[in-house]
């Protein structure tokens, strides 16, 4: 779709990690550095890695009911926990691995998300809808300038994506009809989950969110409302 904005769209939510946020290379930035100051030898980048993989079998527990309702940064803990002995690391204090998993409250955003978000943020109400806590996002966003209207996290809902009650709960909380909001995601399973529940889809592709052989959500797998290259281009589609 090439026309300028979507009628009726009054509010844009962005999935964070990968789409928003480069997750990948802020994740090895703060291991390499973690392991330099600490004179500790591992495959950061292996790690980091391995850190992302656990992240959907670890909201499957959530989602199965195999746990209580868990925050994302409690399954991150959980998850660094079971893989640090693996790559060779141990002896860590509690202090520690907190810092480690604050990573993910610290990740960079990708280079034309901010001025992307700004320009969008003057026509559209804008926000997140991520598996994120609140906590997290709202920790990220103040040190990324990311600047958000509002926080809506699977923690508000209490369901981890793609469960549509994550999905209805930003037209519940904004008292808007699904078709006035906007999700925009790098993840094609996201957007199709979205699509079910009524909302309107924006694609931005970022063909390295993991890593240099990525071979998913390269492109467009679906008839989305809006299919940008990156935010700047979004926000020239959304009239912004």
């Amino acid at each position: 779709m090439t026309e300028a904005r979507i009628p009726g769209v009054s509010a844009l939510v962005f999935d964070v990690f990968g789409t928003v946020v480069d997750w990948r290379s802020s994740i090895i930035r703060e291991l390499e550095a973690f392991g330099r100051e600490r004179r500790l030898a591992a495959d950061w980048t292996a790690l980091a890695d391995a850190w992302r993989a656990g992240y959907q079998p670890a909201m499957e527990r959530v989602r199965k009911g195999e746990i209580g309702w868990t925050v994302l940064d409690d399954l991150h803990r959980e998850t660094l926990e079971a893989l640090l002995p693996k790559f060779g690391i141990g002896g860590l204090s509690k202090a520690e691995i907190l810092h480690l998993v604050h990573a993910w409250h610290r990740l960079d955003p990708w280079p034309d998300a901010v001025q992307g978000l700004t320009r969008l943020k003057r026509r559209y109400i804008i926000g997140t809808l991520s598996n994120g806590n609140v906590a997290l996002l709202l920790d990220m966003a103040k040190r990324a300038g990311l600047p958000w209207d509002m926080i809506f996290s699977a923690e508000l809902a209490r369901h981890y994506k793609p469960a549509p009650q994550a999905y209805r709960s930003v037209p519940n909380f904004l008292r808007l009809d699904p078709g006035k909001v906007m999700l925009v995601a790098a993840h094609n399973n996201d957007l199709v989950a979205a699509a079910r529940e009524g909302l309107e889809t924006g694609f931005v592709a970022r063909p390295t969110e993991y890593g240099p052989h990525q071979t998913r959500d390269l492109k467009a797998e679906h008839d989305f409302d809006v299919v940008a290259r990156d935010f700047l281009h979004l926000a020239e589609l959304m009239g912004a």
